[in-house]
C-alpha cells in the first residue's frame, strides 16, 4: 500500500506541474508502471499499470508539444524583436541625422550673429573714421613700414639660410671626423693585434 500511495503522490505531482518542468519525473513514473505492468501478477493489475502507462504517455506528449509551442512562441518573439530593433536602429539614425543637421543650423545662426556683431562694430568704427587725407596719409606710412620690413624679413631669411648652410658644412665635418676617429682606432687594433701576433710567435 506504501508503494502505491508513492506513485498517486507523485502522479498528483506530475499532473499539478504545468510548465514542463517534471517530464524527468514522469519518465521515472513510466519506467516503474512498465516494470509493475511487466510484473503484474493479475490481469486487473496489468490493465490498471496499462492505463497509468498511458495516462503519462499523455502527460509526455502534451508536455512536449506544449514545448514545441512555447519554442515557436519564443522564435515568433525573436524575430519580431530583431524587428523592433531594426526599427529603432533606424530610428535612432534618423534621429543623429535630425541632431546633426540641428547642430549645422545652429552654428549657421550663431555665424550670422557673429557677422552681425562685426558688421555693427564695423559700421561704428567706419563713423568714427578720420577723413580721406588722413587715411591716406596713414597707409602711405604703413606702406614705408611694410617696405621696411620686407627688407628686414630678406636680411633674416639670407642670414638664416647662411647659418644652415654653415651648419650642414659643421655635421659633415663632424661626420667625416667621426669616420676617421673610427677608422685610426681600427686600425689601432689591427696593428695592436699584429704586434701581439708576432710577439706570440717570436717566443720559443
Amino acid at each position: 500500500m506504501g508503494a502505491v500511495t508513492d506513485d498517486e503522490v507523485i502522479r498528483k505531482r506530475l499532473l499539478i506541474d504545468g510548465d514542463g518542468a517534471g517530464d524527468d519525473r514522469r519518465i521515472n513514473l513510466l519506467v516503474k508502471s512498465f516494470i509493475k505492468w511487466c510484473n503484474s501478477g493479475s490481469q486487473e493489475e496489468g490493465y490498471s499499470q496499462y492505463q497509468r502507462m498511458l495516462s503519462t504517455l499523455s502527460q509526455c506528449e502534451f508536455s512536449m508539444g506544449k514545448t514545441l509551442l512555447v519554442y515557436d512562441m519564443n522564435l515568433r518573439e525573436m524575430e519580431n524583436y530583431e524587428k523592433i530593433y531594426k526599427e529603432i536602429e533606424c530610428s535612432i539614425a534618423g534621429a543623429h541625422e535630425k541632431i546633426a543637421e540641428c547642430k549645422k543650423q545652429i552654428l549657421q545662426a550663431k555665424r550670422i550673429r557673429k557677422n552681425r556683431q562685426e558688421y555693427d562694430a564695423l559700421a561704428k568704427v567706419i563713423q568714427h573714421h578720420p577723413d580721406r587725407h588722413e587715411t591716406l596719409k596713414e597707409l602711405e606710412s604703413l606702406g614705408k613700414e611694410l617696405e621696411h620690413l620686407s627688407h628686414i624679413k630678406e636680411s633674416v631669411e639670407d642670414k638664416l639660410e647662411l647659418r644652415r648652410k654653415q651648419f650642414h658644412v659643421l655635421l659633415s665635418t663632424i661626420h667625416e671626423l667621426q669616420q676617421t676617429l673610427e677608422n685610426d682606432e681600427k686600425l689601432s687594433e689591427v696593428e695592436e693585434a699584429q704586434e701581439t701576433s708576432m710577439e706570440t710567435d717570436s717566443k720559443p
